[in-house]
């Protein structure tokens, strides 16, 4: 791995692998070991041009307990607000001479544009209504978690399908892993020709409940809708796609649920079911940062470097 711009590069080896590594972190993080040497010399740079929480302070803390220098660089700070291009940004970036760039772009295919103008490996911290390959990755995490494998399970993605970066990355991912992945939510927020994606689209709740081992609530991407009206209301989305207390006694009672978050609560999913015990809205952030810490790690072929602190 030189990048990590889409799930589409990744071969199930090396998912396989940032999963392992990834596992291994977790539980050596749970030991209360904060600190690796493994990526010291490294300087690791967060550029982020949309709003964060979860990927940006998971990138910079793995960066940081991983011993890199990290930089964190918004949009709204830096000379982009002047006029600045994006490549122009990167390529001064580049001449300070970092060896990851994290970047989250509105734009589709941010990370390509940039690749062949820089040295340093790029991550696609999200790239408009494109990608989002690490949450992917965190998400296949704490599936194998739980579920112990993707293969032949039935993955049912709720939501605003057509906005979300995160159920295309899902997607491709968990279909290379064996599952098998139908989608759910308002006609209007569904692609064009789900048949191109290899998913079937299910049309009641009464059928999500019938067919789902694992079920991923998306947010409804709002900064993405601009003017376009695609539901009556809020209230109206919550009724007939949201998941409540009703709708979680409908399914299977090991159903995992899980959230990619930020949650609008009492929207895509009410409060007393982000409680339940089948949630694991926050255990992904917690595998998020191991998985972000491989990323990074990989990414740097410090990989031998970080086993051995593991192991020592």
């Amino acid at each position: 791995m030189e990048h990590l711009l889409s799930c589409e590069e990744l071969e199930k080896e090396d998912i396989d692998n940032l999963m392992s590594l990834a596992f291994k972190i977790r539980e050596t993080l749970r030991r209360g070991k904060k600190k690796f040497s493994a990526l010291r010399g490294q300087c690791v740079v967060n550029l982020f041009f949309e709003a964060s929480t979860r990927t940006r302070t998971s990138f910079e803390k793995a960066g940081k307990f991983l011993s890199a220098d990290v930089i964190n660089i918004s949009a709204s700070t830096s000379s982009v607000k002047k006029g600045e291009t994006l490549i122009d940004t990167v390529k001064n970036l580049d001449m300070m001479h970092p060896d990851i760039i994290v970047l989250r772009h509105p734009c589709e295919g941010a990370g390509e544009t940039i690749k062949p103008h820089i040295k340093a490996s790029i991550v696609n911290a999200g790239d408009g209504c494109h990608e989002h390959p690490s949450q992917a990755l965190l998400d296949a995490m704490t599936i194998t978690d739980i579920k112990g494998s993707l293969d032949g399970l039935n993955v049912v993605i709720a939501g605003d399908i057509v906005h979300s970066r995160v159920a295309r990355s899902d997607i491709i991912l968990f279909k290379k892993l064996g599952a098998n992945i139908f989608i759910f939510g308002p006609s209007t927020m569904m692609p064009r020709y789900p048949e191109a994606l290899g998913v079937s689209v299910l049309k009641t709740f009464e059928e999500v409940a019938e067919i789902t081992d694992v079920l991923i609530m998306l947010r409804i991407q709002l900064e993405r809708l601009n003017a376009k009206k695609v539901f009556p209301s809020l209230r109206e989305y919550s009724r007939f796609f949201g998941l409540n207390r009703k709708r979680l006694g409908m399914l299977k009672k090991d159903v995992l649920i899980m959230h990619p978050g930020p949650v609008n609560r009492g929207v895509e999913i009410n409060n007393d079911v982000i409680t339940a015990d089948r949630t694991f809205i926050f255990d992904q952030v917690e595998n998020g940062l191991a998985m972000r810490m491989a990323i990074l790690t990989i990414l740097s072929k410090r990989e031998k470097k970080l086993l051995e602190e593991i192991d020592a």
